[in-house]
């Protein structure tokens, strides 16, 4: 499922109200993530889809997860994700990203299974908020992740620890298909004072 396969109207009216909740104008989010303000206009409106990095980029620069714009949160002690109701979003160039964690109410973590097919690039993502943490497992393949410009090379079985606060842009240089995992932690500090 793409990122258009979801609601795009759940989606829009989630984004404005996480724009709305912190005080952000259109014109403010639209610098802080390098999106157009047209195109933010047009995804909160419902009328049009955002690609997987956009969407990661409104999520960094409003201090949340895409996970919390794609999903309603869920109030349960236990949460228990079926394979089926999992936020999955493929994009054109092959990839898929596939949310395994709940949202849930005061909590900034995803934990995400990609899959990246042999020579295909994600792209590059946003810096998080200062205290923000990410971690990464490689569980088959081959995966780059290069972090403020300094590339790291993974591969089956490699883990990795980097400050969220950096951009990071990820890429399958190998020849098979690379399966890997994300647990994110972003920072609300900023946003609490």
């Amino acid at each position: 499922m793409s990122v258009a396969d979801f609601s795009l109207a759940d989606l829009g009216r989630r984004l404005r109200r996480e724009r709305q909740a912190r005080g952000v104008s259109l014109d403010a989010l639209a610098t802080a993530s390098g999106v157009s303000r047209s195109m933010i206009s047009e995804v909160e409106r419902g009328a049009k889809a955002p690609t997987v990095v956009v969407l990661a980029r409104l999520a960094t620069a409003l201090g949340t997860t895409a996970a919390r714009l794609l999903d309603e949160q869920a109030a349960d002690r236990v949460v228990v994700l079926r394979h089926a109701d999992q936020p999955a979003l493929r994009e054109p160039a092959g990839w898929e990203r596939r949310i395994l964690s709940p949202t849930l109410p005061g909590v900034e973590f995803e934990f995400i299974r990609t899959i990246v097919p042999a020579g295909v690039t994600v792209g590059e993502f946003a810096a998080h908020a200062a205290g923000s943490r990410e971690y990464i497992a490689v569980e088959r393949g081959e995966l780059t992740v290069t972090i403020d410009g300094t590339p790291h090379r993974l591969t089956t079985g490699d883990a990795m620890y980097y400050a969220g606060d950096a951009t990071h842009a990820f890429a399958n240089d190998g020849e098979e298909e690379c399966i890997y995992y994300t647990a994110m932690e972003v920072s609300t500090r900023d946003r609490d004072h």
